[in-house]
């Protein structure tokens, strides 16, 4: 077990000095996020300070049985407390041109359906639209609500639960909880067939066999590609 998984379980056991060493060897994390949200009319202090906050609910919600890194969990949590804080002082901006993509692949996304009789597929979306299916991801998720970690999404047999308790229902892969839109831009500084192998992974679904099939090399070679881009893609984030 790492340093941090240790200091993790010190933390959960109500160890304070772990807790705040966790804060201080993450710091970095938090301004690399910041830095996404810079010119939006507050004091990068005071986006971290919110982010701080994210970073300690991830200490405290992180489960080290979970077989993927702190650092790769702990970025949407810190990402959706900034988010929050933006949406309820009415900061956050998204460019036209995405707000009128998402509006079209709403209405395309229905009339598909119905020819189809099922709802269709990212990649038969973006073809009806003729447009990269990594933009259109990347428009469909600036659509989205930004939902409040602490909103009650199931209230039964007397405990609520919030949406921040159902972050543990992720994917428990190191690479389920990359946010997407991030996910998107690092793509774009990809060669182009590593693009396509993590677009087919993450916003196609498709299986590493599947994978391997599509580009012609063996389930091995996908898995081994993955991991290696995967990392440089942390890295740059």
């Amino acid at each position: 077990m790492d340093e941090t998984m240790e200091l993790i379980q010190s933390a959960h056991a109500g160890d304070k000095e772990a807790r705040d060493r966790l804060v201080a060897d993450n710091m970095g994390l938090i301004w690399c996020v910041v830095r996404r949200f810079l010119g939006r009319g507050h004091e990068p202090e005071d986006l971290f300070q919110i982010g701080s906050i994210g970073l300690l609910k991830a200490i405290d919600k992180f489960d080290t049985s979970y077989d993927v890194r702190f650092s790769t969990y702990a970025v949407p949590m810190i990402t959706g407390e900034i988010k929050r804080f933006l949406r309820d002082d009415g900061m956050i901006k998204i460019s036209r041109s995405l707000k009128e993509m998402a509006a079209r692949a709403g209405a395309e996304k229905e009339r598909l359906g119905t020819s189809l009789g099922r709802e269709p597929t990212l990649t038969e979306l973006a073809a009806s639209l003729q447009v990269e299916p990594m933009e259109l991801a990347a428009a469909m998720e600036s659509g989205a609500e930004v939902e409040s970690l602490s909103k009650i999404i199931y209230h039964g047999d007397g405990n609520a639960i919030c949406l921040i308790d159902k972050l543990e229902d992720m994917r428990q892969e190191d690479e389920g909880v990359l946010n997407r839109v991030v996910v998107a831009k690092l793509l774009e500084e990809l060669p182009p067939q590593d693009a396509r192998l993590i677009t087919m992974r993450y916003y196609l679904d498709k299986t590493q066999t599947q994978v391997a099939q599509e580009l012609g090399i063996s389930q091995v070679q996908v898995s081994r590609m993955e991991k290696k881009i995967l990392r440089t893609m942390r890295k740059k984030l």
